[in-house]
């Protein structure tokens, strides 16, 4: 186990994929390269491929996301794993089991690979950690995200639609709009645009979602919308994470819209060839109109399709295929 960073083995290779902070930029690019050719396979064109046959892949989902874990399930399947899709929010843990309880008793089923989800930041890494003490290392954990920290292959996912559609990372101005406060996937996305190199990272929000110091991240910090949208060449948006806010951050999602949601009017102000992303599912009215969610700067539904080549790419690496 290399101590530095918990997601390596000590060839530097990638043994679990916890969060995209502190990866390497050859890993991160490893990925994306390896996504392209399973883009034909998560298109449909080719069948199955056998690089995890007779490989276990445990869904552990202790939060519910019928999105990310079906993605996730197509690209184990289509790499011809066995799937096993627990809904823990359910079962063990209302039975009062702990998180390394459950895990300890699935390992013993022949596990290969946990994709976990789970509300509170930090559980993938403590599974992972438990895994290495318990001298498990074979076992590989992928986080699916958790609680406000990190949803990695949401944010590789973005970055491989950003590199299909816009090729080269190096001249590129970003900007994410909306709750950065409660989102992991901002977090991944912040951390993936800097390691991949863009030179320009904005954050929109009003002041109450901001976290405090996101300055820090190497972000440009604008509340206003049209100032914050000139001249980008990406723009994302993100949900409003109503179920993790505390208090009244704002005044009501029709003022939210507003001020921040992204209309047509306001998308003009980006470059013309600027192509929108929303990490879904979307509040359609809220932070996005549907003339730009359905308009022809909008890759939301190629980002779904190049989710499940992500995710292949990313469990195949982990298989060490």
């Amino acid at each position: 186990m290399n101590h530095r960073n918990p997601q390596l083995n000590k060839n530097g290779e990638l043994q679990h994929l916890l969060t995209i902070e502190g990866l390497p930029r050859g890993i991160v690019t490893g990925i994306l390269d390896r996504a392209k050719p399973f883009t034909e396979v998560a298109e449909g064109a080719a069948k199955k491929l056998p690089l995890l046959r007779g490989k276990s892949v445990f869904n552990l989902f202790f939060e519910n996301s019928t999105r990310t874990r079906t993605t996730f399930e197509i690209a184990a399947k289509r790499l011809s794993a066995d799937v096993i899709n627990l809904n823990i929010t359910t079962s063990s843990s209302s039975k009062g089991e702990t998180l390394l309880d459950t895990v300890d008793n699935l390992a013993a089923m022949q596990a290969d690979m946990f994709i976990v989800r789970h509300a509170s930041s930090g559980a993938p890494h403590l599974i992972a950690q438990h895994l290495a003490a318990t001298g498990r290392n074979h076992i590989s954990v992928v986080n699916a995200g958790d609680g406000r920290h990190s949803h990695p292959t949401q944010g590789l996912l973005d970055m491989y639609t950003i590199r299909h559609y816009k090729k080269d990372f190096s001249q590129l101005t970003v900007a994410i709009i909306g709750d950065i406060m409660h989102s992991r996937v901002a977090r991944s996305q912040i951390h993936a645009l800097s390691i991949l190199g863009v030179p320009e990272i904005r954050v929109i929000a009003p002041k109450t979602l901001l976290p405090g110091g996101v300055e820090r991240l190497g972000v440009r910090v604008f509340h206003d919308i049209h100032e914050g949208l000139r001249g980008v060449d990406v723009v994302m948006t993100l949900r409003l994470q109503n179920e993790r806010m505390q208090g009244a951050l704002l005044p009501s999602p029709q003022e939210f819209f507003k001020s921040y949601g992204l209309t047509a009017d306001k998308l003009v102000l980006a470059k013309p060839d600027a192509i929108v992303l929303h990490p879904g599912p979307m509040n359609r009215g809220v932070e996005i109109d549907s003339a730009v969610a359905d308009g022809s700067q909008a890759v939301i539904l190629p980002q779904v399709t190049f989710g499940i080549a992500v995710r292949m790419a990313v469990m195949s690496m982990l298989a060490g295929k």
